[in-house]
């Protein structure tokens, strides 16, 4: 018995390392759950469930995590639904893990895991704000965890629209990897450069999942979630616009003296064709 268990944990260890992303984004994901989602795609391998399946499977599990938190207060319920939330995210590293070993890693299956885990940040942020607003001792908090709640989801909205525009090829993004189109934060030199990438580093581990949500739990304060995602998200905004603006937004050329001469013809729009393109080029 022992070496048939043995056995089975080496070859968990073997499935962590050839299935486990290149880069992961903290080390939460890579400490935690995907040794736990390895030990998962140990007991799948060599069954018909499907990366998608699971994919699909981490959402319901979300949602049930999400119902828990609009149905009570109490701690231990409360410790509960962040339990059954960990698990979901246990599954959403298991669907890619499952799909590396498998080699059937794709971008459509990318795409549709990026679209689960949006549904899931809004299902999360929701039951938390809900949950926040049924069970505050005081009425004026009340009201302010909705007024907030509803502008929270107006820029997670925004955001998810902003990231899902700025991977565009047409935008200039790089193709999908094996690992997706994960947000590459940049190295920057000097105080000031190691400060904003401390910073960045900080914003996206409080945006992603967040896998941090239990600790908050145990301490009893999951207003500090509701109040550190609502502002990330509404930096993040307000950044992906300035860049957006930045590259898109940018006044026309100056007209030189002598180009508005006969031999230039006027679009449709009244104004000159742009250069390189004829005249029924699409904008």
């Amino acid at each position: 018995m022992v070496s048939v268990g043995m056995s089975a944990l080496a070859e968990i260890a073997a499935i962590y390392r050839a299935s486990k992303k290149k880069r992961d984004i903290n080390r939460w994901t890579e400490w935690v759950c995907r040794p736990l989602a390895a030990a998962l795609v140990y007991g799948l391998r060599n069954t018909r469930v499907t990366p998608n399946q699971l994919t699909f499977l981490s959402l319901a599990v979300c949602a049930l995590s999400g119902a828990m938190l609009l149905a009570g207060a109490r701690y231990g319920w409360v410790l509960a639904a962040v339990v059954v939330f960990e698990v979901s995210f246990v599954l959403d590293c298991a669907d890619g893990q499952l799909a590396r070993l498998r080699r059937q890693a794709s971008v459509l299956g990318h795409q549709l895991d990026f679209l689960m885990d949006e549904i899931k940040a809004f299902l999360v942020y929701g039951c938390v704000t809900v949950h926040l607003y049924r069970f505050s001792d005081w009425p004026e908090d009340a009201e302010l965890y909705l007024l907030v709640g509803v502008l929270g989801l107006v820029c997670l909205a925004s955001g998810i629209a902003c990231t899902s525009f700025m991977r565009r090829p047409e935008y200039g993004a790089p193709p999908p990897t094996e690992d997706g189109q994960p947000a590459v934060i940049k190295r920057r030199s000097g105080a000031t450069g190691w400060v904003v990438t401390g910073l960045e580093h900080a914003a996206r581990a409080v945006v992603h999942y967040p896998s941090y949500i239990w600790l908050l739990a145990v301490i009893g304060r999951l207003d500090l979630y509701f109040w550190a995602y609502t502002a990330v998200n509404g930096l993040y905004v307000a950044r992906c616009l300035a860049m957006m603006g930045l590259k898109l937004g940018r006044s026309a050329p100056a007209v030189a003296a002598g180009d508005g001469d006969d031999d230039q013809h006027p679009t449709a729009a009244g104004s000159p064709a742009a250069p390189g393109k004829s005249e029924s080029s699409p904008s």
